[in-house]
Formats: C-alpha cells, sequence, structure tokens
C-alpha cells in the first residue's frame, strides 16, 4: 500500500473539503473582475484621466502578489505532506496500541508525533504569513487607490466638487469588500489546487487499478477451476 490510513482519512476530511468549497469562492473570482471593471468604468466618467492612477495601483497589488501566491502554494503542498506524515505515525500509534504499551515505547512514539508536529506548525506559520502579506496588501489597496486618483487629479488639473468626490469615494466603498476578499479567494484556489492534485495521485496509485487484476478464463470448460501449466513447486 502506498497511501496508509491516516492519508487516506486526511484525503476524504480535508482535501474533498476543500475540493467541495471551491465551487462557492470560485463565481467571487469573476464577479470581483466584473465589479472593478463597471468602478473604473464609472471613476473614469468621474474624474477621467485620473482613473489610470487606480488602475496602475491595481495592477501593482496584482503584480506585487504573483510572488506570494506562488510561495503560498509551495508551502501548502509541504504542509498537506507534513499533514499525512503526522496523521499516519498518529493512526499507527493507536491502532497499535496494545503493543505501544506492551514494549513500553509511548515515550518514543510521543517523541515521533511532537517532531512531526513542530514541523507542520512550522510549515502552517510559513503559509498564514504568505496570507497574511496578501491580505495587508489589499486592505490597503484602496486607500492607495484613493490616494492615487486624488494626487492625479491634483496633478492633472481635474476639478474636484462634491458631486465627483463624493460618487468616487461611495465607489471604492462598493469595490472595498470584493478587494478584501481576495487573499480568501487566492487561499481557496490555491488549497483546491493542492487538494485536487491529492486526490488524484491516490486514485491513480497502482493499489486502486482493479482492471489491472481482474481474472480472464478464455475457455468456458475451465470456469470454476484451477489450470496450471508449466509450473514448477518445491517445499522444504
Amino acid at each position: 500500500m502506498i497511501h496508509s490510513g491516516g492519508e487516506i482519512m486526511n484525503y476524504m476530511i480535508v482535501d474533498a473539503y476543500r475540493i467541495g468549497e471551491f465551487p462557492f469562492w470560485f463565481h467571487q473570482t469573476w464577479t470581483t473582475i466584473l465589479q472593478l471593471c463597471i468602478a473604473l468604468v464609472i471613476l473614469f466618467r468621474t474624474i477621467g484621466l485620473a482613473t489610470l492612477a487606480s488602475l496602475a495601483v491595481i495592477v501593482l497589488t496584482v503584480i506585487c502578489n504573483y510572488p506570494l501566491a506562488k510561495l503560498q502554494h509551495k508551502y501548502q503542498s509541504k504542509l498537506m505532506v507534513a499533514q499525512d506524515e503526522r496523521l499516519k505515525a498518529s493512526s499507527e500509534a493507536l491502532v497499535n496500541m496494545k503493543v505501544l504499551k506492551l514494549y513500553a515505547w509511548e515515550k518514543h512514539f510521543k517523541n515521533v508525533v511532537d517532531i512531526l508536529r513542530n514541523a507542520e506548525l512550522k510549515l502552517l506559520y510559513a503559509v498564514q504569513l504568505r496570507r497574511t502579506y496578501n491580505t495587508f496588501l489589499f486592505w490597503a489597496s484602496p486607500m492607495l487607490v484613493s490616494t492615487a486618483s486624488f494626487l492625479a487629479c491634483y496633478f492633472l488639473n481635474v476639478p474636484l466638487n462634491a458631486s465627483n468626490v463624493f460618487t468616487f469615494v461611495a465607489t471604492v466603498r462598493l469595490v472595498q469588500e470584493p478587494i478584501t476578499s481576495i487573499p480568501d479567494v487566492i487561499a481557496v484556489v490555491i488549497q483546491a489546487k493542492v487538494a485536487f492534485a491529492r486526490i488524484v495521485s491516490f486514485l491513480d496509485a497502482p493499489e486502486l487499478q482493479g482492471e489491472k487484476f481482474k481474472n480472464r478464463c478464455f475457455d468456458d470448460n475451465l470456469k470454476g477451476s484451477i489450470s496450471i501449466k508449466s509450473a514448477n513447486f518445491s517445499w522444504e
């Protein structure tokens, strides 16, 4: 068996759940893009060419997020492997508890589980740290968009009055919630991608390829019997 009981349990509890959760967040991706496009159109009709500053800030935010997303995907994959190792050791210890008690191996297995848990915690810290960077980046983006737009209006001599200022602020406020949800969407997409790859590797495992081990009989007269040809047997 390539996959242990702990790994299979992790596939069912964690990976299958994340794949099932992905369709809900998938629609958040295109709705966020649609809302941003509509907001940019409204801003262009309100402050004119100063909207290019807002667009530049949004593009820079996405570009800065790309390497962070790659690192998050890398550490997420390592985290799931570490979690599999910990669950494998824990399940083996629980299944063979009588043997552990008989030979007084409890302390040894406890140390093994603690080492695996500490390795998992380090990777979990790395994943959450990258996610914190993403959250800070996108939560700060509405403020950066407002600052860049007003500075562009100042340098381009775009007149600011109550009508266009309040329209601008209201539009930025409407897209603030979709923008701040982007880190969660990125995290869910990365987790679903890792989970899907893990489940595919599990389903493609050799022990699950049952069609390779089907019994085939080409002679109808031999059904229900055993036929051996050109065989050598020995015993001691």
